[in-house]
């Protein structure tokens, strides 16, 4: 008991529930979760670092909750948990989803996020991605511009020209 999936933190699992707070639209508790599940928390001092016992700068597959290992991580090299974090981040949060070369944003971030840049090389092209949140929203409806720009849809089809390219997304509801 409170080892691995027996009643300890399931890596895995705990970042699909913070995965669906995002699809909730729920970006404060998904960003809140984020953080929590960062392993760098539990090196913020020494007694938390010495109770981890395991790399603060890799994620664990699990945290133990039994009484004899209370907070230790486990698996830390050994786990899927840092590709779904990674994706977490990115798809979740950031909202960059990427079909081919059809780009869709869909961001689920904390209301007081007033901006974010993605910066993506896409083939020889390099896109500089701004997410505008000038009214303080989780998400919702996005305005696109690329190059100057206005869009008419919801999705970027991204061109490899060799070329530098501005995408400005704004967060309207």
């Amino acid at each position: 008991p409170g080892v691995r999936e027996n009643g300890g933190q399931y890596t895995h699992a705990a970042i699909w529930v913070l995965m669906a707070y995002a699809k909730l639209g729920m970006g404060n508790k998904t960003f809140e979760l984020f953080k929590m599940l960062n392993p760098i928390q539990h090196s913020s001092s020494f007694s938390l670092a010495n109770e981890y016992k395991v790399e603060p700068y890799v994620i664990s597959a699990d945290i133990y909750s039994g009484e004899q290992h209370l907070a230790r991580g486990g698996w830390s090299w050994y786990t899927g948990s840092a590709s779904w974090y990674y994706r977490a981040g990115l798809e979740s949060i950031l909202g960059f989803n990427l079909n081919g070369n059809i780009l869709k944003l869909t961001p689920c971030i904390p209301t007081d996020w007033k901006a974010f840049e993605i910066s993506y090389q896409f083939g020889k092209s390099q896109y500089l991605i701004s997410v505008k949140n000038p009214n303080s929203l989780s998400g919702g409806k996005i305005e696109f511009e690329i190059d100057g720009k206005l869009l008419a849809n919801q999705e970027v089809v991204l061109i490899d020209d060799g070329n530098n390219h501005n995408i400005i997304a704004s967060l309207i509801g």
